[in-house]
């Protein structure tokens, strides 16, 4: 059995060479089934004859060679794999069951049932096949888009070529309704890009100048340069792909229970066979072995667990696939499993429940030496991509003649950034920045909302900065849409100061807030919070300082593609929106896939149970217990890929 689930697994990992198939693969798709189609023509024909025409040819050796035939189409690949496998050691397949059913239905002279199971067995892998290329291509359709050309820009002339030997560094240049190849930063002025290959939205972004554009999104407006970051393996849409074809690879609990299970359960029920046919020898006056032979193969034929180990598999693929539709991308069928559970999440701020798009309110200098000042903040803040610096270059960079010389510049993580700036000790940071330093600093009212930016040079006190940052819109609907999936806690833990934290967290109706916090501080927090708030907890954060705690969580979510590197391969879970309401809908399909899964298990082992006895009492035929297995497996199938068409929105 664990040899069948393997193929099953490996088909739904791989991946199709093209994301919309040919009419030609579709056609090949058809030929490729023509052993079934074979099958049903002979079995209906010999069956007719059987019944209705009675021709004095069809005697009982011609009836043998004529369902013999009817057999081998769809017999012969069965009879191999499962000769192939008993080479190798692996006895107790499905391959294995049933081969000695249909074979033993033969013997018994039971042919019509014999070419049948192996038919209807044979129908559905069909549909278990179609039903995994589905799920397969749905994920393909939407994140395949990787484009194979790239304009680069050498002396002159732009060449075109494949984004694969684009250098770093080098530009490219991307026309209007031409997808980006490669991950970079705009060059041009501004555009507007369709994202919804990467994020899931369909309404357009606009970038401007000096922003980071991801490869798979698509330029609408203009023709734009962008200089490449990235090399085209590393490109965000490779990542995601490599992310969901890994994802099959590690699986649920439930997953793991049913490999195990079958296992265990496939050699009981051939022992149990063996001895509903052998026992009644013992204690049966009017023991016909055919008789007893039958009721076996009856009892192999139902207890076959293709339902469970075919329907929970691409149930789960199912719930990865119907996430990437929504722009979230679970990195295993485990995590996906974890989220249904989750009972508390905890929050970064910026950027996650705030917009991360700094903007300055004010700036207050002491000492009458403002001009000097400006100039420093910027030659200092202008190689920063930290959003506050970004803002700070921003307010000041067209204030500000010429540019200082900038020496032993460091960042001190979670404070700020020294350097020396024309010979002078100058200190960009927080309030803790200038307690650890020793500056004297005149304190800022908390009613102020926003960040808040002191400036030193040589020790003294010159200057302050107040930036604020905006609530996101969804922010407030992530919350309630989490408290009515069941999450009892949402906390929000920010480096920020601590008033400016309790204010956005009483906004949001966030139970429990806790700011001021270093990055390793953040990771001692949660650690507390997962000892304080038993079950299971969800950190979701974006920048490199959260990559720890993205690690200590159960669920660690990273928010938005333009999250850190470091961030989203931590992350268990990547919302590839901006959108915190995001979680709510990965929780939302973590609970409908486990629901799937078990109305299957209940499903297959319901029926099942019902039939084995029903078989055992030799009140089952063959024909029943096509039903119990085929049957029940294309049942599953169907409730699993159902999933796919889900609305979570």
């Amino acid at each position: 059995m664990a040899h069948s689930e393997h193929n099953h697994e490996a088909d739904c990992c791989s991946t199709n060479q093209a994301s919309n198939p040919s009419k030609q693969d579709t056609k090949a798709n058809y030929l490729k089934h023509w052993e079934p189609i074979v099958s049903s023509i002979l079995l209906v024909a010999g069956m007719s004859i059987d019944h209705y025409y009675q021709f004095s040819w069809f005697t009982d050796q011609t009836r043998l060679i004529w369902y013999l035939v009817a057999y081998l189409p769809v017999g012969i690949p069965v009879l191999k794999q499962a000769y192939l496998l008993l080479r190798k050691g692996d006895i107790f397949t499905e391959f294995f069951l049933m081969s000695i059913a249909t074979l033993g239905a033969f013997y018994i002279g039971e042919y019509p049932e014999g070419v049948t199971v192996m038919l209807f067995y044979s129908i559905g892998e069909a549909f278990q096949h179609n039903a995994v290329q589905r799920a397969r291509q749905n994920i393909k359709s939407l994140l395949d888009v990787r484009p194979v050309i790239a304009h680069v820009k050498r002396d002159v002339t732009y060449q075109t070529i494949h984004p694969k030997k684009v250098a770093i560094g080098e530009i490219i240049q991307i026309k209007p309704g031409e997808r980006v190849p490669l991950d970079g930063v705009l060059r041009s002025t501004r555009s507007a890009f369709d994202t919804s290959a990467l994020t899931g939205e369909s309404k357009p972004r606009h970038f401007s100048e000096g922003e980071k554009v991801l490869s798979g999104m698509v330029n609408l407006n203009r023709v734009i340069e962008v200089k490449v970051s990235k090399s085209y393996e590393n490109s965000s849409i490779s990542r995601i792909l490599e992310m969901v074809q890994e994802a099959s690879s590690r699986k649920a609990k439930t997953e793991l229970f049913i490999r195990s299970f079958a296992r265990v359960y496939t050699p009981a029920v051939v022992f149990l066979a063996t001895l509903l046919i052998a026992l009644p020898y013992l204690f049966v006056s009017n023991y016909v072995f055919d008789e007893w032979l039958y009721r076996g193969l009856v009892f192999l034929v139902i207890s076959c667990p293709c339902a469970l180990v075919i329907s929970i598999p691409l149930g789960y693929f199912g719930g990865i696939g119907a996430a990437s539709r929504n722009g979230i991308l679970i990195k295993g069928s485990n995590y996906l499993d974890t989220l249904r559970s989750v009972t508390t999440v905890v929050f970064d701020k910026t950027g996650t429940l705030t917009k991360g798009t700094f903007t300055v309110q004010n700036m207050r200098f002491m000492n009458g030496n403002e001009k000097e000042v400006r100039a420093m903040l910027l030659a200092v803040e202008k190689g920063s991509t930290h959003p506050i610096a970004k803002a700070i270059t921003q307010s000041i960079k067209n204030e500000v003649d010429s540019v200082l010389k900038v020496d032993e510049q460091k960042e001190i993580p979670g404070h700020g950034i020294q350097a020396l700036v024309n010979g002078k000790n100058v200190l960009i940071g927080n309030e803790s920045l200038m307690k650890k330093k020793g500056v004297h600093f005149e304190k800022i009212h908390s009613e102020n909302l926003g960040s808040v930016v002191h400036i030193s040079v040589d020790g003294v006190h010159a200057g302050i900065i107040t930036i604020s940052d905006e609530v996101k819109e969804d922010s407030i609907r992530a919350i309630e849409e989490l408290r009515k999936l069941g999450v009892h806690q949402t906390i929000m833990l920010s480096g920020d100061n601590p008033a400016i934290a309790q204010q956005i967290g009483k906004e949001l109706k966030i139970d429990h807030v806790y700011g001021g916090l270093l990055p390793d501080e953040k990771a001692k927090k949660l650690e507390e919070l997962k000892t304080g708030f038993p079950g299971i907890t969800a950190y979701a954060g974006d920048g490199i300082n959260d990559a720890p705690v993205l690690a200590l969580s159960d669920v660690g979510i990273a928010m938005g593609a333009m999250g850190s590197d470091v961030a989203i391969e931590t992350a268990d879970v990547v919302i590839q929106t901006d959108q915190p309401s995001k979680i709510a809908t990965a929780i939302r399909i973590g609970k409908t896939t486990r629901n799937i899964v078990w109305q299957n298990i209940g499903l297959a082992m319901g029926i099942k149970i019902i039939f084995l006895s029903l078989g055992a009492l030799g009140l089952a035929t063959l024909w029943e217990a096509v039903f119990a297995d085929v049957g029940v497996a294309l049942l599953a199938i169907l409730n699993a890929i159902r999933i796919q068409k889900m609305d979570f929105s």
